[in-house]
């Protein structure tokens, strides 16, 4: 996915979808994380590089993949206008969600 958005060097991390820098609420392991990003972006000289980050996930695979009890902001407004989603993809953003 990295090579198809033409990303210069990637710090790889395998969190689940979403969760890109940890647990919600976790600063301690979210600044873990930017600090290692941070890291491996400065180790990193050479083109299509990729650097995996050091962490793990602490749930198994089907706990990672639970639903929020609360939909974000963006489900409830494309569940209300569902013909805005191509928008979104040609960085039409709605000035109002």
């Amino acid at each position: 996915m990295t090579a198809a958005v033409g990303a210069p060097r990637v710090a790889a991390i395998e969190y689940p979808f979403g969760r890109t820098v940890g647990q919600p609420g976790d600063i301690s392991g979210q600044m873990a994380v930017l600090r290692a990003t941070l890291k491996a972006l400065e180790e990193m000289h050479t083109p299509g590089e990729i650097k995996h980050l050091p962490f793990e996930w602490p749930e198994t695979p089907k706990q990672a993949r639970s639903h929020p009890l609360e939909a974000p902001p963006i489900v409830k407004y494309l569940q209300r206008r569902p013909w805005d989603l191509r928008k979104l993809f040609t960085r039409d953003v709605p000035t109002q969600l």
